[in-house]
């Protein structure tokens, strides 16, 4: 990732983050308006994508069932956070700042750094060093944001802010997995400049859904 695209994404990040709260503090019908207009801008780019992978109807079926899935999931855990109040908003709070510290780690200490590439094929700037960079970035963000009482608590959030760092690389690599397969450069051009929505957020997106699956799972299980 070049430093200017980090700073884009950076940027872009913190104005939608600006935007959330602000629609947040707004009210409920303001909040899901634009978790709604999210979801449809994301989809919208999903479709674009998987318009040009395949041809075939059966799979751009599949592919956008998928879609409503993984962007549909993700965007009502992050929706549900006003209805459930502030214990459900701060996962999502620190969801999203758990992204940006791995995506800072991992450009300053894969360009510090270099070495191996994390799947070339795919993504030709990703290294192993940066993915290790991005998991010690979440994880300090983290003990951080949480500042532990014992040991045996800062060792359950170090474990917690590497596996967010994996999630959220794994996003970034299944987005761009997607746009090779498209054959395009971009997701879409939703951010004049910045290329698309699912650009900015497809590391949050893959940690929110994951969120939405183990939620999705306790619930189950509380319920039996």
């Amino acid at each position: 990732m070049k430093s200017s695209d980090l700073r884009t994404r950076f940027l872009s990040a913190f104005a939608m983050v600006v935007v959330a709260f602000a629609a947040f503090w707004l009210g409920g019908y303001v909040f899901l308006a634009f978790v709604g207009l999210l979801a449809v801008g994301l989809l919208w780019e999903w479709w674009g994508l998987a318009r040009r992978i395949t041809i075939n109807p059966v799979g751009r079926a599949g592919w956008l069932l998928a879609g409503l899935i993984y962007i549909g999931l993700s965007c009502t855990m992050f929706a549900a956070s006003y209805f459930l109040g502030i214990l459900a908003l701060l996962p999502a709070i620190i969801a999203v700042l758990l992204v940006i510290a791995t995506d800072v780690g991992a450009y300053f200490v894969g360009r510090t750094v270099g070495g191996p590439k994390l799947w070339p094929r795919v993504s030709p700037n990703k290294t192993w060093s940066g993915l290790a960079g991005g998991m010690i970035a979440s994880a300090i963000a983290l003990l951080l944001l949480s500042t532990p009482n014992s040991i045996g608590r800062a060792i359950y959030l170090i474990v917690f802010g590497f596996l967010v760092a994996i999630i959220a690389q794994a996003g970034d690599l299944f987005e761009s997995r997607m746009k090779r397969m498209a054959g395009v450069k971009d997701s879409g051009r939703l951010l004049p400049g910045h290329g698309g929505l699912f650009d900015r957020l497809d590391g949050l997106l893959a940690v929110q859904f994951v969120q939405a699956l183990l939620m999705l799972v306790a619930t189950g299980a509380v319920l039996r």
